[in-house]
């Protein structure tokens, strides 16, 4: 049995978002990159495989935190927003969505771009998820 590495879990989960995100020029798909040293954030058209906008943390000498990424997601949106691009579907690239990975979702949410319809960012679960339980016979202890 071949052992598997953190490498291929990200590719296999980024493979199963990406069967279901699809960018087109009115809702491009705003794909992020995050590693350790940098952040990098795309607006892609993939009905023809064009980059609209793009944002990355590259040519500053600052380290990437939740900050830095609050602040590249709301430079990410300004660029889309000026050239046209309002709605977006966010592709996380197969990181877990929370810390940098959020912050730059939540820069961009401030900053005006929206996540409306389908396949957009869900942020919290709904509150009467608790009540489903016991209504399905589980009773707390």
């Amino acid at each position: 049995m071949k052992a598997r590495s953190r490498k291929d879990f990200k590719r296999k989960r980024h493979a199963r978002i990406r069967k279901k995100v699809k960018g087109t020029a009115e809702r491009p798909r705003m794909a992020i990159m995050v590693s350790n040293r940098n952040m990098y954030v795309q607006f892609i058209d993939d009905s023809r495989g064009v980059t609209l906008a793009a944002a990355t943390t590259a040519k500053g000498d600052t380290k990437c935190t939740v900050d830095v990424a609050k602040d590249l997601g709301r430079r990410a949106a300004e660029s889309a927003m000026s050239k046209g691009i309002t709605n977006m579907v966010v592709d996380r690239g197969g990181f877990k969505f929370h810390g940098r990975v959020k912050a730059i979702v939540d820069g961009a949410l401030e900053a005006g771009l929206s996540t409306e319809g389908n396949g957009g960012v869900r942020v919290a679960e709904p509150a009467d998820a608790a009540s489903d339980e016991s209504e399905n016979g589980k009773e707390e202890k």
